[in-house]
């Protein structure tokens, strides 16, 4: 079982996420705009978690501005 870290960081606050993630076994991260609907990384990373893993994120959003 693996813990896995995905954060999208922008100009703002990348060391703050990539603190959060440290102890993550695998990390995937973005940088892209807040405004862009595009996430690669994020396939990816949902591609990559496996049964038992444990998926950490550190901010979630739901709305479109973000």
């Amino acid at each position: 079982m693996a813990l896995v870290g995905y954060a999208r960081v922008s100009s703002v606050g990348q060391e703050v996420q990539r603190d959060k993630l440290r102890h993550c076994d695998k990390v995937f991260e973005e940088q892209k705009s807040g405004t862009s609907d595009q996430r690669p990384r994020l396939k990816t990373c949902l591609e990559y978690v496996r049964p038992g893993d444990t998926l950490m994120v550190t901010r979630l959003c739901i709305c479109a501005k973000c």
